[in-house]
């Protein structure tokens, strides 16, 4: 028993196990894109994107101005967005077809597009989307590419 822990101890020690042990990257989690622009030119560019889809948007979620409201309730100690707004809307067919695929894949729905500019980097919006899961997915993650894409043509 004691050899085999030396033998170990060696193996390891020589680097026999280090791609064993070597940490995998982590997968995409936002497919984003970053122009200089006025940000009311890139939202009203992205809400036009999603409606020539022939979609229609549920809600818009002003997050940058929620967060500049409670900012103070909250301990924050620093702005973050100038401007900061997630589009939120769903596709019946693409829908449709990732739920037949997986019943699960209601848990993604509505989806989202976000677009935002940065205290530290005014003038800089970026316009993206959350990479959604399993190849059940894959139609909404072309489709929300499609819109991100095709807004900032």
């Amino acid at each position: 028993m004691k050899i085999l822990h030396v033998a170990l101890a060696a193996c390891l020690a020589g680097g026999i196990a280090g791609p064993v042990l070597a940490q995998q990257e982590a997968p995409e989690t936002s497919y984003t894109k970053t122009v200089e622009a006025e940000f009311d030119d890139v939202a009203f560019a992205v809400e036009q994107a999603i409606t020539g889809e022939g979609l229609v948007i549920d809600l818009t979620s002003h997050v940058g101005d929620m967060l500049a409201r409670t900012k103070q309730d909250v301990g924050g100690a620093k702005d973050l967005f100038v401007h900061a707004s997630v589009f939120s809307f769903c596709s019946a067919s693409i829908s449709r077809q990732a739920m037949e695929a997986d019943l699960a894949n209601l848990q993604f729905c509505p989806y989202g597009i976000f677009v935002y500019e940065t205290v530290e980097a005014p003038g800089q919006i970026v316009v993206g989307h959350r990479i959604n899961p399993g190849s059940s997915m894959a139609g909404v993650n072309e489709m929300l590419t499609r819109i991100v894409d095709s807004a900032l043509e």
